[in-house]
């Protein structure tokens, strides 16, 4: 035991010293303020400084030089790096492919993305040392688009929450408030992003995460389905884990830079790098409409009810789109609740133990899984006597099945599951046909971004976006507005009574004052292998806002 705790505290010394002496040993060059030239850089779309390199007016070192600068400036403001592999990518950028579709464009990288030579440790002081053999198949296609990776970012030890915190790394910040988390698992992603430190990035989704990063940060992302991005070559905290799958998915700081790298990367055919990946261009030209889109809003999902911020959001949205005659209607699909009993159960069936299996002793762990693990290590008689306490005492039957199904699963039990999952993913299809809906529009979580430390009571609290990769589904997320400390303050007149205790704890931590000015996203959700679809809806709703005079503020740093 003391061998372990004596092995992690030098694993994480060693890191942390490591990647100050790869910032320092960068130069002066990297220390000095951005010049009126880099600034204009950083402040271009991707498709202009691409455009740049490739006609030779922008020289990809310059470029690699503006970016880097700003990564180390939200680094020192945010901790959100892990790697910094800026000196390397010099070398990169010098040879690049100056014709490709991302000629010597900077791409940020979640920290699990395989990179050869590189650790992806996912902040376990165990993995530490250990780099990658060969680059990742997301890696190889960037570098023949002429893309240069240049940094890794932080994420959650166990890729299991909403926030981003290991011993390894340290807590990284909001940028927008230091109080509070950028979120996770992409959290790292999208403090750099929100920033200004990248404009383009990488991240994975399992639950939401790179779609709450975006609600909380300030950006846009799109969740794919399964088989629509690359994923292989790149480190996991669950390996195998297929109940909900996980993906990779880009983000972005604007929308239109979004549409660009996806269209670049699907140009460059992925299914050639990656077997997982279907064989399907990018194509926004192919959406026809028969008839005038329709938009079903999901209000509640049955478990924790929208925020006043979050609601305020989606009203708006919602408002805005009738406005200017789209069809829009509140819809009832099939339960969420029900989704979300299953997922749960899916996405821990080894109740935790791959997850938090490298974790030395006395090894940080995320007070959200900390509390989940307690749950499963309950003997299951005792399990289910507790859950009989919380469905006749407390009368919370939700709340009493959930702790119920919280324990390790048969192979019979997991196949029965999947079973459950796939009659589910039916239901809704059926309904999505019935009710002839083009969208779905909902928040991406209840709450605005958190205190740090929130997740020990909100990492239940998922159920927005966790239901749409149960279904599979294309997703969207753009931020729409931000929280206003009068406008959204719970209603003094009729004070708040939680349906359950998952809704209880969640609204422990909302406070519209302490998250003033934080950022408020939507969700814009497709049906399955519609991420083209789903973009477009996105640049509905945005262009819509702009023309109105209501368009989002991107944190200008």
């Amino acid at each position: 035991m003391l061998f372990s705790y004596l092995a992690h505290r030098k694993a994480c010394q060693t890191k942390q010293t490591e990647r100050q002496q790869r910032i320092d040993e960068l130069g002066p060059a990297f220390q000095k303020p951005l010049s009126s030239i880099e600034q204009s850089i950083i402040n271009q779309s991707v498709r202009q400084t691409v455009s740049g390199v490739q006609s030779g007016e922008l020289d990809p070192n310059v470029v690699l030089t503006a970016y880097g600068k700003k990564a180390l400036e939200a680094h020192a403001a945010t901790n959100c790096l892990t790697e910094v592999m800026i000196s390397a990518a010099q070398g990169w950028a010098k040879d690049c492919n100056r014709k490709g579709p991302l000629a010597g464009m900077p791409v940020s990288l979640k920290d699990t993305v395989g990179v050869e030579g590189w650790d992806g440790c996912i902040g376990y002081s165990a993995w530490v040392g250990k780099p990658a053999l060969k680059d990742s198949a997301i890696i190889r296609l960037l570098r023949d688009a002429g893309a240069v990776p240049f940094v890794k970012t932080n994420i959650p030890i166990t890729l299991l929450s909403f926030e981003s915190f290991s011993d390894v790394f340290g807590r990284t910040l909001n940028p927008h408030k230091h109080t509070h988390s950028p979120g996770g698992s992409t959290g790292g992603e999208a403090a750099l992003l929100a920033y200004g430190g990248s404009r383009i990035g990488i991240g994975t989704d399992v639950a939401g995460s790179v779609r709450v990063p975006a609600h909380y940060s300030g950006v846009y992302s799109i969740r794919c389905s399964v088989g629509r991005f690359l994923k292989m070559g790149s480190s996991t905290s669950m390996p195998g884990q297929e109940g909900v799958a996980p993906v990779y998915s880009p983000m972005a700081r604007t929308l239109e830079d979004l549409g660009v790298f996806w269209d670049a990367i699907m140009s460059m055919r992925p299914w050639e790098y990656d077997h997982s990946c279907l064989a399907m261009p990018w194509n926004v030209n192919k959406i026809e409409y028969t008839r005038t889109p329709k938009w079903g809003v999901l209000w509640d999902d049955g478990i924790v009810r929208p925020s006043p911020a979050c609601k305020r959001a989606l009203q708006l949205v919602v408002d805005t789109l009738k406005k200017n005659g789209h069809e829009v209607v509140d819809i009832n699909p099939p339960s969420t609740v029900e989704g979300f009993k299953i997922g749960s159960q899916l996405i821990l069936a080894d109740a935790g133990k791959t997850a938090t299996g490298p974790i030395r002793t006395f090894e940080s762990n995320d007070p959200g899984v900390v509390e989940a693990m307690r749950m499963f290590r309950i003997p299951n008689f005792l399990r289910k006597l507790y859950a009989i306490y919380i469905r006749y005492v407390k009368r919370d039957p939700l709340y009493a099945d959930l702790i119920a199904g919280w324990e390790e699963k048969t192979i019979a039990e997991y196949w029965a599951l999947v079973a459950q999952r796939e009659a589910y993913k039916a239901r809704w299809f059926e309904y999505m046909q019935e009710e002839k809906l083009d969208f779905v529009l909902t928040v991406p979580n209840a709450l605005p971004a958190i205190r740090h430390g929130g997740m020990k009571d909100g990492w239940k609290s998922c159920g927005y976006s966790f239901l749409f990769n149960i279904l599979d589904y294309s997703v969207g997320v753009l931020p729409v507005t931000h929280v206003h400390a009068a406008l959204d303050m719970l209603p003094l007149s009729t004070p708040f009574k939680a349906r359950n205790a998952i809704e209880r704890d969640t609204y422990r931590w909302y406070d519209a004052g302490d998250m003033h000015g934080l950022p408020v996203g939507v969700q814009v959700v497709g049906k399955r292998l519609e991420e083209e679809k789903v973009f477009e809806g996105m640049s509905v709703i945005e262009s819509l806002l702009k023309k109105d005079g209501m368009a989002y503020s991107l944190l200008n740093m």
